[in-house]
């Protein structure tokens, strides 16, 4: 458990394929683990309190969702994480809510967010470019070992209320509170490199939050005041000694007054959008980026990704069903704690003071760090990032075991039927995260090697095709190879013919799979346009601008297409619509309207008639 903790955060956030199946495979050895151990105890027992039953309900829900899904392949990606998720829940609720495993998880997971903080700090003040190897985009601000500053700001106004609340609340000796302080320290410090600002709203939210609850006992109301006056002095300093910090705080608004969002407003529209085709069950897992053409605002070209608000996101992909089975999860648990707040905070002393206590200090960091993650995922997407997904999962199972101090209602004897269905359980889930894990390694070892091959050549497709034997499904491989087929089609030769009709086969298998990515229109167009089938690649040209009526890429795409047929006049109201979309940063439709305005002034010069003498 440690290992997957740790890993997901040092390997990019556990974003990519490979970090990811890392992550898995880590899972599953927890899982077989378990299993394991159910029947080895003499006298296991089952912890499940109320929360439970909507974690349950929402894994259920996923399944379901990813067996009626429109794109499987992102469904399939989808439902791997949440059974990790969700088994990582139980896992951690069952086996590690003794106070000896919270107490290395704290200091785990406190020595790293200290050592990632060091890090992101390291590269802000040195201007490092480089995240491992990798260069990373957000030159000046502390990203740490994630690629997106915001995530990494995710990940660290987690750990600073658990830092804070365990170095002023655990029953620890001086020194190892000196060092937690510490931590919590360079944690801020950490938080205040990312430039994220909403991560530093979160995380002042969340000091807001655990200074207020700390005023209510008197021992700590003048820590408390030197805490808040220190971190807002420090703020104060950095902010008048940091040009860079400055400069983020001025992009709050706007030149017009308004509030800089930064196109966040511009994407949660069309999300909005997105869930009113299918307000009750959403688009599908994972689905909102392939559904967000469609509805593009002519403003963001880019590839959105995500929301940029897991609300809004959460509703778009999996509707008012999911959406309310996320919330009753979380609603179950504030109602869990509030039972069990009473029995955790610690016992009074004879003068009135609250004698300090670990399981309050965590209850009240690991809680207030989940508030902090909440509010920031207002303008972000934390939760869809695996490392800060799973540290936040471990803090709702841990604080979920300590229902047992309010009551033993909760607890069930395992005897030989429950074993077996809890074994059973883990099995299915060993088998399909495992099949899945080892399918998408073996395709993801062709992937590798075709990236690393000529672009479009005869070796790349070959090994393109390898990967597509493993995972047909796999609807960007098909584009590739269709793509490096139509290409080399484009180039001519004795079997252009016979490579287009290659072409168009994987493209119309990656439509089947994924019917909302216009591209594959695009490209299955082209190649009928190279077979003389003009009716049947007009449908297809028609499909693509209707699934990205404002994507500059689209535009200009269709513009190029008449081009090729010689209808210049067709072709300029595309190409300049794509300028009027994009103008910097778009080269290609300014080329190929310079050719249509050539070829349109030689057509009509030469439809002159030479007048005689």
């Amino acid at each position: 458990m440690l290992g997957v903790l740790v890993v997901g955060p040092l390997a990019l956030g556990g974003v990519g394929v490979v970090p990811f199946l890392v992550i898995q495979g880590l899972t599953l050895g927890v899982m077989g683990l378990w299993a394991v151990r159910i029947w080895l105890h003499p006298s296991p027992r089952i912890l499940f309190p109320p929360v439970c039953w909507p974690v349950l309900a929402f894994a259920a829900y996923a399944i379901c969702r990813y067996y009626t899904a429109d794109i499987e392949y992102v469904a399939r990606q989808e439902l791997s994480r949440i059974l990790v998720y969700t088994f990582l829940f139980f896992a951690v609720l069952n086996n590690l809510h003794r106070r000896e495993s919270v107490q290395v998880i704290t200091f785990t997971l406190l020595g790293l967010g200290m050592l990632i903080a060091g890090f992101a700090i390291y590269q802000f003040i040195s201007g490092s470019d480089r995240v491992w190897h990798l260069f990373k985009l957000y030159k000046g601000r502390g990203t740490g070992t994630y690629m997106n500053p915001n995530h990494l700001g995710g990940f660290l106004e987690l750990l600073l209320p658990l830092a804070l609340a365990t170095a002023l609340l655990a029953r620890f000796k001086p020194l190892t509170r000196i060092l937690v302080g510490y931590a919590g320290l360079v944690i801020l410090a950490g938080l205040g490199v990312t430039l994220s600002r909403g991560a530093w709203a979160a995380a002042f939210f969340g000091l807001l939050l655990l200074c207020g609850a700390l005023m209510f006992y008197r021992q700590y109301r003048l820590p408390v005041i030197l805490l808040l006056v220190a971190v807002c002095g420090a703020s104060a300093i950095f902010v008048q000694t940091s040009p860079l910090t400055k400069l983020r705080l001025k992009q709050i608004f706007t030149s017009k007054g308004g509030v800089d969002d930064n196109m966040r407003l511009s994407l949660w529209k069309p999300a909005f959008q997105i869930w009113q085709q299918n307000p009750w069950w959403g688009a599908g897992p994972a689905h909102f980026d392939y559904r967000f053409r469609a509805f593009r605002p002519i403003n963001v070209q880019k590839r959105p990704d995500r929301a940029h608000n897991d609300y809004v996101n959460t509703l778009a992909d999996w509707g008012i069903v999911g959406f309310g089975l996320l919330a009753s999860i979380w609603g179950t648990l504030c109602f869990t704690l509030y039972r069990t707040w009473p029995y955790v905070r610690g016992a009074s002393t004879e003068l009135g003071d609250q004698k300090g206590s670990t399981k309050f200090s965590f209850v009240l960091g690991a809680g207030i760090g989940l508030a902090s993650m909440l509010l920031h995922s207002w303008v972000d997407f934390n939760w869809h990032i695996p490392a800060n997904a799973i540290i936040a999962v471990t803090f709702m199972a841990v604080l979920t075991s300590f229902t047992r101090f309010a009551t033993e209602g909760y607890w069930f004897r395992a005897g030989v039927g429950l074993r077996c269905l809890v074994t059973l359980v883990l099995v299915s889930g060993l088998v399909w995260l495992g099949g899945q894990g080892v399918r998408m390694a073996r395709s993801q070892v062709w992937l590798e090697k075709a990236s690393l091959a000529p672009l479009y050549s005869i070796e790349q497709v070959g090994l393109l095709k390898k990967a597509y034997e493993i995972d047909p499904r796999n609807f960007e491989t098909t584009y590739a190879i269709g793509e490096a087929l139509r290409t080399q089609s484009s180039e001519g030769g004795r079997n252009y013919r016979e490579l287009a009709k290659q072409a168009l086969e994987f493209f119309q298998i990656g439509i089947n799979f994924n019917p909302w990515d216009g591209y594959q229109q695009l490209r299955a167009g082209f190649c009928l346009d190279w077979l003389d089938r003009r009716s049947e690649a007009d449908a297809y040209f028609g499909r693509a601008e209707a699934l990205d009526p404002n994507g500059a890429f689209m535009m200009a795409q269709i513009g190029i297409r008449y081009v090729q047929l010689g209808e210049y006049a067709a072709a300029r109201p595309w190409l300049e619509r794509s300028t009027r979309l994009e103008w910097e940063g778009n080269p290609l439709p300014h080329n190929y309207l310079k050719i249509c305005e050539t070829r349109l002034a030689e057509a009509a010069t030469n439809s002159v008639s030479p007048v005689r003498p």
